[in-house]
């Protein structure tokens, strides 16, 4: 099993981001994290069906967040995070390549590691693994209680500017354990089993990152409405 089960983006103002996040599409916030702010961070875990978006804002400069925010030049597209049922295989593929984990934020019953961008290509990214079915550690204990779905049912897609689309695609797949498929033009996509990562390219002087999410509408006449949220293009499908 491989799950996209939540993207987070990075914003100078958490409140001001979850709150177009609700104007736009009815979410409303699960959970702060209190644990993340220890490390000068705020965030706000947010479902959209029983996947998340994650907005996260750091209190001070220099963070990781704040850097990676410097870099896209203001608010953008910062993580996907996976979820597995067999973390260990992937753990393994990660020290055969070498790629650095630069976070473990494991707890009872959740095992985590997020993955070091520069070895990965596109994007920080982070591989999970939670027992309990109705469980997500990053969503706090009752982030049920908060589902709003008369707007939008889940996230179906995320889109990935890459200087070089095929490297990263193929990169992202070996780590996930997925065949990455070329899509023509120097595109590529990898499937999990609730959405797909596009990989599209992007011109060497320009940043890589979060380009676009698609999220499925509850109302199939709304397919095609966007909005731009955090730098990052919204779309229904």
């Amino acid at each position: 099993m491989l799950r996209l089960r939540q993207v987070a983006v990075v914003a100078a103002d958490r409140d001001a981001i979850t709150a177009r996040l609700h104007d736009a599409f009815g979410l409303d916030v699960a959970y702060h994290d209190p644990h993340i702010e220890q490390l000068d961070l705020v965030n706000a875990v947010i479902p959209v069906g029983d996947q998340f978006l994650e907005v996260i804002a750091p209190t001070k400069e220099g963070t990781t967040a704040d850097r990676f925010r410097q870099r896209q030049g203001g608010d953008a597209g910062y993580m996907l995070i996976f979820q597995t049922d067999d973390h260990a295989a992937h753990r393994a593929a990660v020290d055969q390549l070498g790629v650095r984990v630069v976070a473990d934020y494991s707890a009872e019953g959740f095992t985590n590691m997020q993955l070091h961008p520069a070895d990965t290509g596109g994007t920080f990214f982070e591989i999970d693994q939670q027992e309990g079915d109705d469980a997500w550690h990053p969503a706090g204990r009752d982030w049920q209680r908060a589902v709003r779905t008369d707007v939008v049912i889940g996230i179906t897609a995320v889109m990935v500017r890459c200087h070089d689309p095929e490297a990263v695609a193929r990169r992202w797949g070996e780590l996930l354990l997925r065949t990455p498929t070329t899509d023509g033009a120097g595109a590529c996509h990898l499937d999990t089993d609730d959405a797909v990562v596009h990989f599209v390219p992007t011109p060497p002087d320009t940043r890589e990152g979060i380009e676009q999410v698609t999220l499925t509408a509850a109302d199939p006449d709304a397919a095609g409405a966007h909005v731009d949220i955090a730098g990052v293009r919204f779309e229904l499908a």
